[in-house]
């Protein structure tokens, strides 16, 4: 079993750019799928991007792409978030997650089977 640990929340302008962090420990990273997801106050848990197990693919959701990149370095079982031009929409608690199934399906919530505890973004305007 795999544990994951967000770090690199923070409080940010509109404008700005912060790096999360999802440090794994238990099992290599490279046996997941991972990815990113967030949830607003009052509002479900939503996807924002995932990377397959070798980084060869990725997917994004319409309200983050061309200013999220969602990446993974192995070798230092660590997957990365950045995060540029960040609106007031943006703030929420962001999880990463972990996929052990073969299978990609990226996107979908139900399909990961590991979470961390979160890390809370908040932008200001």
């Amino acid at each position: 079993q795999v544990q994951l640990v967000e770090s690199g929340g923070g409080l940010v302008q509109a404008g700005g750019s912060l790096r999360l962090s999802c440090a794994a420990s238990g099992r290599s990273l490279s046996n997941y799928h991972m990815g990113w997801f967030r949830q607003a106050p009052g509002k479900e848990r939503e996807f924002v991007a995932a990377i397959s197990r070798s980084g060869g693919r990725t997917a994004y959701a319409d309200s983050v792409k061309g200013r999220f990149t969602i990446s993974r370095d192995n070798a230092k079982n660590t997957m990365y978030l950045q995060m540029n031009n960040l609106k007031p929409e943006d703030m929420a608690v962001y999880y990463c997650a972990a996929d052990r199934n073969l299978g990609w399906t990226g996107v979908v919530r139900d399909e990961y089977d590991y979470w961390g505890q979160g890390t809370q973004v908040t932008v200001s305007s």
